[in-house]
């Protein structure tokens, strides 16, 4: 019995603090096994007792219908009349977080609730609420347990689609994609070291695997994009050479128009499949190189690429063609037609910059509280962005970590997809053998760009 009794005093103790140095350890080493252990069942419980009070409190309340009030007093005998929060109509848990969906009371709207997210964020201890109006009267408080964006972990099922590229994963844990087909062009800026290579090598490795043709445009002499020669159907690594393929890329909008007109289609995806041309991604690396210019001579060069350039915003979608445009820095400094270039470019993704104008010329003009967002990202989690739409929506993202050698090996890998555009033909790099992947060989079935 004194043993027994000495095991239950010594060994409960004991066995309480392995757990909780288990659940420590989980905490921080592996947050998602802690939130399915105990971070997500203690916030359902909190929810639950302490939901009609924090509404309450942060203002979420509403006076009942007169037809409610009548049956309070006269029906349930009760003198006081409570305010009417949003009903609960759905309560989930994910690996992640947790989900609510409230039917919002007359006198509410989502825009109240996403007024007070921080104070219910607080209020609940989760990391993070996000706010979604899924439809009239309704919305979806997406709550995070814990920093998703410190370790990316890509959630298992990601959106698929023919023009469709998982690139992020965003705060609320859900993935970021680029739909072309939603957002056909966008814009992408961040400082030096601020993950923005990170995400255009996402991009490109994405892109790849898809059967379309990119357009690389990287006036460093090719510093970043050289290595995904094998899936490039162009590559211009100088102004000069970039003035001629924007050239020759708005003479195939010019063809795929004419293709259109011939069919009576408003788009190539309308098309018939055997006629459709492969769409094109134009890939620009580094958008400043292509507006500064060192002499007055250069100047009508500049002007004329930049002029195609919008051109090729402004209708280039129906044709197939669309535009991914990167930088360190964006400003109407940069010389004529810039503001109009960025307004054709109708997805925003703006990591750590160094100065406020380049991040009010990503976000201020669609989403201007997502500036303040910009200037918070830290130095030491590169990848993290801020991406907006002409929704005016946005959310905070960050991008898995991707080696320049991993993303060109997958461009090696699905070289074969790459088509063959006789309009850019003079514009296609040139690969060495070594650059195929085993298994793989080059424009194994060409893909024409036109009938």
């Amino acid at each position: 019995m004194t043993d027994l009794s000495t095991l239950w005093a010594v060994g409960l103790p004991l066995a309480g603090a392995g757990a909780g140095g288990g659940l420590g350890y989980a905490k921080v080493r592996a947050p998602r096994v802690f939130w399915a252990v105990a971070g997500l069942p203690v916030a359902r419980v909190r929810f639950a007792v302490t939901y009609r009070a924090t509404m309450d409190v942060c203002g979420l309340t509403v006076q009942p219908s007169r037809l409610r009030a009548f049956l309070i007093r006269n029906v349930a005998r009760r003198s006081d009349v409570q305010p009417v929060p949003p009903k609960v109509r759905r309560v989930r848990g994910s690996s992640t977080g947790m989900r609510v969906t409230l039917r919002l009371p007359a006198g509410l709207e989502p825009a109240d609730v996403v007024a007070a997210s921080e104070r219910l964020r607080h209020a609940w201890g989760v990391h993070s609420i996000t706010v979604f109006e899924t439809k009239p009267g309704f919305v979806e408080l997406r709550m995070t347990g814990y920093d998703v964006l410190r370790r990316v972990k890509m959630p298992r099922k990601l959106p698929s689609g023919p023009m469709t590229v998982t690139v992020a994963l965003r705060e609320d844990g859900t993935a970021f994609v680029r739909d072309y087909l939603k957002v056909p062009h966008a814009l992408t800026l961040g400082a030096n070291q601020s993950g923005k290579s990170m995400y255009q090598r996402n991009l490109v490795a994405g892109l790849a695997r898809l059967r379309v043709a990119l357009v690389g445009i990287d006036c460093k002499r090719g510093v970043e994009q050289r290595g995904y020669a094998p899936r490039l159907s162009a590559l211009a690594m100088t102004p000069e050479t970039a003035s001629g393929l924007l050239d020759a890329l708005v003479g195939e909008m010019e063809d795929r128009f004419d293709l259109l007109s011939d069919y009576g289609a408003a788009d190539v995806w309308a098309l018939p499949e055997d006629v459709r041309p492969v769409p094109i991604v134009v890939l620009v690396d580094e958008v400043a190189e292509l507006f500064l210019v060192a002499s007055k001579k250069e100047e009508d060069r500049r002007d004329r690429m930049v002029m195609q350039m919008i051109r090729l915003g402004q209708m280039a979608r129906a044709a197939g063609m669309y535009l991914e445009i990167c930088g360190q820095r964006f400003g109407s400094d940069l010389g004529k037609g810039a503001t109009t270039l960025r307004a054709q470019l109708t997805g925003r993704v703006v990591h750590r910059v160094n100065d406020k104008q380049t991040a009010d010329m990503g976000l201020g003009d669609i989403a201007p509280d997502a500036v303040m967002a910009v200037t918070a990202i830290p130095p030491d989690l590169p990848g993290v962005a801020v991406a907006g739409d002409s929704s005016g929506g946005w959310s905070r993202i960050r991008t898995p970590e991707l080696s320049a050698a991993k993303a060109a090996a997958v461009c090696a890998e699905y070289a074969y997809l790459t088509p063959a555009l006789p309009a850019l033909a003079s514009y296609r790099p040139a690969v060495s053998a070594s650059a195929w992947s085993a298994g793989s060989a080059p424009l194994a079935k060409p893909t024409p760009a036109t009938p």
